[in-house]
Formats: C-alpha cells, structure tokens, sequence
C-alpha cells in the first residue's frame, strides 16, 4: 500500500492494519485514528492511542492491534498519559455487517456480562466456537477479552469521577466479583484501585453517576439537540438549552440520563458530552452509558464522512456548511420502531402528541418523577394486546403497530444492533402496514445503519427540489453518497429547518 500523506480514516476499514500507514498515523498524532487502532510499544509495556503526546517510538518497537483488548492479551497495559481504553469506539463497527461487527455491538452493551459467550453466540447466529474465532481472527481477540476490557473500562472511569465504594464499581461494571475487579484493575492499569482514584473521585456516592462522554469531531451537538428536543414525547424526554433527558428501560430496572451537549466542536478538538445517570440497579451502568453513545452517534468518523461527499456537486456545500452533523440514535430500538408507525403520514408534532397519549396510558411510571421525566415508554407487550380499535390513530395503523409489536415482544424481530440488518429488515416488510420508509428509517436510527436513504421522504424531496434536483432522481443520486447515505439524508433535512417538523412523514404507506 503506497501514499504521500497520512492515511485516510476510511482505509482503516480493512481491519489488516498496515504497519506503514498505522506508523504514519502514530507519527502525526492523528486524533481521528484514536479507537480505530492501538499501539503497543514493546520496550515499555504499554499501549497507547495514535495520538498520544509521548514520544513516538521507533516502529522496530511497535505492533499495532486493532482493539484494546487485543493489547492486553498481549500482555500490555493502558497508558496512563493518554487513557488509550478511553478513546470513542472504533467508527468501523457502525459499517461493519459482519458477525464480528454486529457482536462487538452486543459485547458493547454488555450482553457478555448478563448472558456469557453462548448468549451472545444465539443472538448472532453462531455456536459460541465459531463466533470465537471470527471474533477472534477479525479483533485479536475473543468476546470474553473483549467484554473484560469494556468492564475494565467502566470501572476506570467510575473510580476517577465518582465516590461509589469498589465493591458497588466492581458490580456497577459487570464484575462478578470483588476480587475479580481488583485482579483485572492490577493487570489492566498497573495500579490499584485506590491508586487510580486518587484525589480525582468527586461525584456521587448514590446511583447518580455523572461521565464525560468522547466524541468524535467535528461534531455538531447544535443540530442534534434541536433533531432530538423537535419530537422529544411529553414524559419521556425533556429538553433545554444545551441539554436533553431522558428515561431508560435497562435490563436490570429503570434509569434517566441527562446529556449536556457541545454545541459544536471542530475537527481535531477534543469533545467531550457530559451525562448523568440515575440507575435503579447500578449493573446497567455499561448498558446505560453505552446505549447513550449510540444516540449521540459519538463513535462516527465525520472525517470519512465529509471526505466522500467534499465534492458532490449536490450535497457537498451542505457538508461543508455542517461538517459535524450526526445521525441521532435512540437507545431502544422497539421504542424507536413504534414511534416510526405511529410517524406514519402524519407531522412530527402530530406523532409527538400520539407517542404522549400512549405514554400516559400505558407506560410504567418511575418510581421517582424528576424535571418532567414520569414514564417509561410503553414496551412491546404492553401493546401488543391491546385492541387496535382502541388506539388513537386509523385503524389500519393501528393493525400494524399492535402486529410489529406482537413480533417485537415475541423476539420473532429484534431491534438489539446484533442482527443482521437484512434480516431485520425483511421481517419488518413481512408485517402489513410496514413498507420501505419505515423498516429503512427504523434501521438508520435504531440499527445505527449508516447507509440508509429515504427516496419517497417527503423531506427527501423537498429538500433536493429547493437544491435544482428532480425529486424522481433521489435513488439514483443516492449511489454515490454510499456507504453514508444516512448522513447525506441528514444533511437534507437539516437544509429544510425550520421548516424540517412540517417535511417529514411517510407518504406511501397505510
């Protein structure tokens, strides 16, 4: 592989990791590779982040791993200048279809912690040995490693920014044990825990936990603050100036997150959202975190983004208007699928006032109602048995929200980022009254898809109208955003604002 320069954040999919362009990369201290790839220098012990300040090592002393796990089976330890362990997450598992990319996201959410290897194996569709060695061959390293490094992780940063006991971080962090905690902080760190908390522990000492959360720049918190607090539904989130709440449904209990957002950071900044957690049950504290980084859409590269539309006659002004702009995820994928029906022909504000209905009337309450959040989102079984008659929407929508929820609740669709999108997606089409628009925008948002578009959006086309386009042509034009489609259909819509909440609305299906 030959180059002039440094190499492109979108080479990195080819998980080979060249030694001569990784070399380049660690030697310009390239944030954007940060989480992409590893350094491990042999003459130290340690591995480090592209971008660490230190001084770059000879390469004759350096091997490159692609994920902090594979470093530390090989016996390294996090660096302690550069937090390695606390980089965003690499952008490649948001492409990635693979097995090995679509088990990495499950590890992520912890289903490792809750389920073991053999769970998470029956989620992907493989026996527990073959996933490990595709996992394996593809990371460096298999799930147990991998989920061992994510709960180390955890555990770093709540022994650093809170005053939790260790006991309540090791469980917090999806640690079986006390001792289990001690042994891996030891190994992973070089440090004991009382070592790494130092006189840094400041926060709570309760089940509020409050984290900085990285992202990647450019980012552009403006414009997702305004997406999210447009159909924020009156119970479930609340939004204000420079921040947005919500309730969590975890698989241990109930929590609420609030997210106070950078309004904007450039490329090369570091940026960073503030969230804080209040956990019934503390072991969801990896999912909690977890599920909000997939909603802020922090591990997207938005350099490889804006490299493949820079000269796009069509959208590339756009781009360059909003370099940072992000896909907002959601952090539960059934609630997501629902809203998407009842979005169905009808303006977001519309839909806001349905989802705040249903909410009311059959969602769960929190046990403890704070700053406008008193529910939880009804979840699918919930609605699933109710009469469609009794919903406040047509008839016909509601046959089809009662039968999406009906296969939501009976796991016959799963909406958990570890199937394959395909198949999500013809299981969607299979239910009367789901046809492209909502199966394709509930796999941009809730599968994290990044290369979905919406040719019938009545945004979509609008959008391309005020830019000299003929709307007929959206497919087509579409072809050459790939593999970021989703992002281009982002940067339509946001070209429509304000007049974005009136745009949108499937008008094909019934």
């Amino acid at each position: 592989m030959a180059h002039d320069g440094p190499m492109r954040p979108t080479e990195t999919l080819d998980r080979s990791l060249d030694r001569e362009s990784c070399y380049r990369a660690v030697k310009a201290r390239d944030r954007r590779f940060d989480g992409v790839f590893y350094t491990a220098v042999r003459t130290t012990g340690i591995y480090c982040r592209p971008s660490c300040p230190a001084r770059t090592p000879s390469l004759a002393n350096v091997t490159f791993h692609p994920s902090a796990a594979a470093a530390q089976a090989a016996g390294y330890r996090a660096c302690k200048r550069c937090a390695p362990d606390a980089t965003p997450g690499s952008p490649d598992w948001d492409v990635a279809a693979t097995a090995a990319g679509r088990a990495m996201r499950l590890i992520a959410d912890g289903v490792v912690d809750r389920e073991g290897v053999p769970g998470l194996a029956a989620r992907v569709g493989y026996t527990p040995r073959h996933l490990t060695r595709i996992v394996t061959q593809e990371l460096g390293a298999g799930p147990l490693a991998l989920a061992r490094a994510r709960r180390a992780q955890t555990a770093r940063v709540l022994i650093e920014t809170t005053r939790l006991g260790y006991a309540d971080i090791a469980f917090a962090s999806g640690f079986a044990s006390v001792r289990q905690f001690n042994d891996t902080v030891r190994e992973v760190y070089a440090d004991t825990p009382s070592g790494l908390r130092g006189r840094r522990g400041g926060g709570s000492a309760t089940g509020t936990i409050t984290m900085r959360l990285a992202v990647r720049t450019p980012y552009d918190g403006h414009a997702w603050l305004r997406f999210m607090a447009g159909r924020a539904v009156a119970g479930v989130e609340v939004a204000g100036d420079g921040w947005y709440a919500r309730t969590l449904a975890l698989p241990h209990g109930t929590g609420t997150v609030r997210v106070d957002v950078p309004h904007s950071a450039a490329a090369g900044e570091t940026a960073f959202a503030t969230a804080t957690f209040a956990l019934a049950d503390l072991r969801d504290t990896g999912a909690a975190v977890e599920r909000t980084r997939r909603m802020l859409d922090a591990d997207c590269d938005p350099v490889a983004v804006g490299d493949t539309f820079a000269g796009d006659p069509v959208i590339g002004a756009l781009v360059r208007r909003a370099p940072g702009l992000r896909v907002p995820g959601h952090v539960d994928g059934d609630e997501l699928a629902v809203r998407a029906v009842l979005g169905q022909q009808v303006s977001v504000a519309g839909a806001r006032t349905i989802a705040a209905r249903l909410t009311a009337h059959h969602g769960r309450e929190l046990a403890h109602p704070t700053d406008g959040l008193t529910h939880r989102f009804p979840d699918a079984a919930t609605l699933a048995a109710l009469d469609p008659a009794d919903l406040p929407m047509p008839r016909a929508r509601g046959r089809a929200l009662v039968a999406l929820c009906t296969a939501l609740a009976d796991r016959s669709i799963s909406l958990d980022r570890g199937t394959d999108r395909d198949e999500v997606r013809r299981g969607l089409l299979a239910v009367p009254g789901i046809g492209p628009w909502t199966a394709d925008y509930i796999a941009m948002r809730a599968l994290g898809h990044p290369d979905v578009f919406l040719p019938t959006d009545v945004g979509t086309r609008t959008a391309l109208v005020r830019l000299g386009r003929k709307p007929e042509t959206a497919a087509e034009l579409s072809r050459g955003w790939s593999p970021w489609r989703s992002y281009a259909q982002l940067h339509l819509w946001t070209s429509l604002e304000p007049s974005l909440d009136r745009s949108l609305g499937d008008t094909k299906e019934t």
